[in-house]
């Protein structure tokens, strides 16, 4: 016991001793705060680690300040990786030459189709060749740099679209405005880019203000649900697709709301009616965000006097451009052709967009002799355009004075790297891998490519190639052959 007790005591004289501490420490802690208060510092204090708005580390790492008392050394000027290229003027029988051979390939067929030229000088002579008795081709896919540059021009490369709840009284509306990236969820992989479960979050995080606590929680009343599909009108498929398109999903039905472009969650199959399914995908994350979804989810139009409740955007318009291009998303280019017609048709459908495309490529003053335009990716077998105009479309995008269509030329794929030109260019001069940027078009019997190839002399040189007759057999072979083409302007000293 006796130990005990010594034991007892000398804790007991420590606990004094840490409590006489402890209230010293408290003291000059509050004579500190007061000294702070009287001299200003204390608001400063209260602004810097409370009430302002601090960087995100995350996506603004270089805004965050160091910690008071460190000084960060300044970032040293980078050494240039490589020699600045000095460009020059193209030489067109330069490009005849380095082509005659690749473009005598039988495996093209009797359709081929060429264009060449100085990307920044559109006043300058290019070199073109037809082979066939017309001079217009089936685009396939490159048909989507024509709705690219339309786009960019029509709405702005800072253009968003926003997919929106509004309500009236406690009924809800989820109101599609035409985001070809909308997904389900956040995805880690695709920053930035809008998920209806985080509009579902927002949403009950509004509808809460005005419910009343339970619990430590606020109980929201449950509400019914609709959806709003109507920014885009007329049919959901182009009349001048193949009739199997939709119904075989190779391309989902076209609407101003979808997740994942149409796609199911295993992306094995897509819905015949997106719209539907996005909003049961809505309807579940609200459940799953604390708010009850009363009956079964409807199509309605949303009400005139309706509030916005909650809103999710995508990424800035040159983003979705240029990933359109780099993947060659059927869908995504389609919905930009819908938003191009409503912009200067004021009729977001296939029609219109074709019409809206068209104008705004006039206006640019990119040629349009002989062209037919029917869609937004090159779906349409009948779609006509000339080599002259993608290569139009190339320098009005390359205008160093209209840097807000460059989004053209940023989002091609490179080959032998990125994009649908990942797995091509192994074949013909190594010149080609990571000098050659370009546009892939595909549909039986027909390949064509168009883009921005960098000579040997550091001139970057627009150009087009399409064969739109190929055997079945040779469509592979015709394919490789105007990879080796486009590899020898790479590889050519074709300027001056």
């Amino acid at each position: 016991m006796g130990r005990g007790d010594r034991r007892h005591s000398r804790d007991g004289r420590g606990g004094r001793v840490g409590w006489l501490v402890a209230v010293v420490l408290v003291l000059a802690l509050a004579g500190g705060a007061a000294v702070a208060w009287r001299t200003g510092t204390l608001d400063d204090l209260v602004d810097r680690y409370l009430t302002a708005e601090q960087p995100d580390p995350v996506t603004e790492p270089a805004a965050v300040p160091p910690p008071e008392g460190v000084e960060a050394p300044g970032l040293p000027e980078p050494e240039p990786v490589a020699a600045a290229a000095s460009g020059g003027t193209m030489r067109p029988a330069a490009v005849r030459r380095a082509l005659a051979r690749g473009l005598a390939d039988p495996d093209l067929g009797r359709s081929v189709h060429v264009a060449v030229a100085d990307l920044e000088r559109r006043n300058a002579p290019a070199y073109t060749e037809d082979t066939a008795t017309r001079s217009t081709f089936t685009p396939a896919s490159t048909m989507k740099l024509a709705t690219s540059l339309a786009a960019l021009e029509a709405l702005g490369p800072d253009h968003r679209f926003e997919t929106t709840v509004v309500a009236r009284g406690r009924a809800l509306t989820l109101v599609g405005g035409g985001d070809p990236t909308l997904e389900r969820t956040p995805d880690e992989a695709s920053a930035g880019v809008p998920d209806l479960a985080t509009l579902a979050r927002r949403t009950a995080e509004a509808l809460a203000q005005g419910g009343k606590a339970q619990g430590g929680r606020k109980k929201v009343k449950p509400v019914r649900l609709s959806y709003d599909a109507t920014l885009f009108t007329g049919p959901s498929a182009s009349s001048h697709w193949r009739a199997d398109y939709v119904p075989d999903d190779i391309v989902s039905p076209i609407t101003a709301l979808w997740v994942d472009e149409g796609l199911s969650p295993d992306h094995t199959y897509r819905f015949d009616d997106p719209a539907a399914a996005a909003a049961d995908v809505f309807a579940a994350a609200l459940r799953e965000a604390g708010v009850p979804v009363a009956g079964p989810v409807t199509a309605r139009r949303a009400p005139r006097a309706a509030e916005e409740v909650a809103a999710v955007e995508s990424p800035p318009l040159s983003q979705v451009v240029e990933h359109v291009l780099e993947v060659s998303d059927n869908e995504g280019a389609e919905v930009l052709a819908h938003h191009v017609g409503a912009a200067v048709e004021g009729e977001a459908s296939f029609t219109g967009g074709a019409a809206g495309v068209r104008r705004t490529l006039d206006d640019l003053g990119v040629p349009l002799r002989g062209v037919r335009i029917h869609d937004g990716s090159g779906l349409a077998r009948d779609n006509l355009l000339a080599a002259e105009t993608l290569l139009g479309v190339l320098r009005a995008a390359g205008d160093p004075d209209r840097p807000e269509l460059r989004a053209v030329l940023t989002g091609l794929p490179v080959a032998g790297f990125t994009g649908s030109l990942a797995l091509r260019f192994d074949t013909g001069p190594e010149a080609a891998v990571g000098r050659v940027r370009a546009k892939t078009g595909s549909l039986t019997g027909v390949r064509s490519l168009a883009g921005v190839a960098v000579d040997q002399r550091g001139t970057p040189l627009a150009f087009v190639l399409a064969a739109d007759r190929i055997k079945y057999l040779k469509t592979e072979d015709a394919e490789q052959a105007l990879d080796e083409v486009a590899a020898e302007i790479a590889a050519c000293r074709c300027s001056r």
